[in-house]
């Protein structure tokens, strides 16, 4: 008997048809198998037209690893239909990789594609440390002026910087869709800040937060990370000063963001009283193409005619 040999894309194909089906009979209210607790209800909320869009403001630009990443992310939002990702090129022009990437995960209706180049001042160079310049802050400012001018004022929507290389739960979207109107969201992040964890500190009860538990830089007015909040749309309508700035002090875009928005104790804890760790600041390793550019010097491509 011959031996029968399934490709890695064979079942990424059969697992995003097992996906796309599991939505549709979700939608038609007919449940022919069970998932979580909280994908359950936020499916229920979703058919009830009660659960609040979450907007995702994701920056991005070209790398080898790029549309890795992206794909990556994509599968998030296949799976939460509340979810609208607003992604944001650092580039002179929007790309067909990215609205090509959109197209095959069918996401067109969901998402919008813009870009604005960083002036090159702000640009890391060469071998420049990431940490060495802000990042993504022309990206993010942009993503939310199209949302101020685009969002209907009178129906609850979330805001969430959702960066391309870090590690997300569904599960963080289900507890996002709890912030209250004129709140900001906050719950721990793994891996970043030196710690295993950085969270919040909350009073007994587990209702209102007194601090953070966080080693680099504690006396920031917000010391957490980017992945670490997300912010009711109306306290951006009520704010429009609230934009990102160049002209912080390294590690203080967060601080920067939510000082127009909120203070510490109007913060919403969530994420089972910011005990669960839903996402990880994860990031790629830097790709390695020591061969491809041995290939290139004799003027050739590995990728030649394709998108990778």
């Amino acid at each position: 008997m011959s031996e029968v040999r399934i490709r890695p894309r064979q079942v990424l194909v059969l697992i995003i048809v097992f996906l796309v089906v599991l939505m549709m009979v979700h939608r038609n209210g007919k449940r022919t198998c069970q998932g979580p607790d909280y994908l359950q209800a936020m499916y229920a909320q979703q058919q009830a037209d009660t659960l609040p869009t979450i907007y995702a403001i994701t920056p991005t630009y070209y790398r080898p690893a790029q549309k890795a990443e992206l794909t990556r992310l994509s599968h998030l939002f296949m799976l939460l239909p509340h979810l609208h990702w607003i992604i944001v090129e650092d580039s002179n022009t929007t790309t067909s990789l990215v609205k090509n990437l959109l197209q095959r995960a069918g996401l067109e209706k969901r998402s919008t594609q813009l870009n604005i180049k960083t002036p090159p001042e702000f640009k890391l160079q060469g071998k420049d440390p990431n940490w060495i310049k802000p990042r993504g802050v022309e990206q993010r400012n942009l993503a939310l002026s199209w949302l101020r001018s685009h969002v209907d004022v009178d129906r609850h929507s979330i805001v969430f910087f959702m960066d391309d290389d870090n590690s997300y739960s569904t599960e963080l979207f289900a507890e996002m869709s709890k912030i209250q109107r004129g709140r900001v969201g906050v719950w721990p992040v793994g891996l970043v800040g030196g710690l295993m964890v950085e969270k919040p500190i909350l009073n007994e009860d587990g209702t209102k937060v007194t601090g953070f538990n966080a080693a680099w830089r504690p006396e920031r007015p917000f010391p957490i990370d980017m992945a670490a909040f997300a912010i009711s749309m109306d306290l951006f309508i009520r704010n429009p000063q609230a934009i990102f700035s160049y002209e912080v002090q390294r590690g203080y875009q967060e601080s920067e963001i939510l000082r127009h928005l909120t203070t510490r104790d109007q913060l919403q804890p969530l994420a089972n009283a910011c005990r669960d760790v839903l996402v990880w600041h994860t990031r790629t390793e830097k790709t390695k193409l020591t061969a491809e550019a041995a290939l290139q010097k004799q003027n050739k491509h590995s990728d030649a005619g394709m998108e990778v």
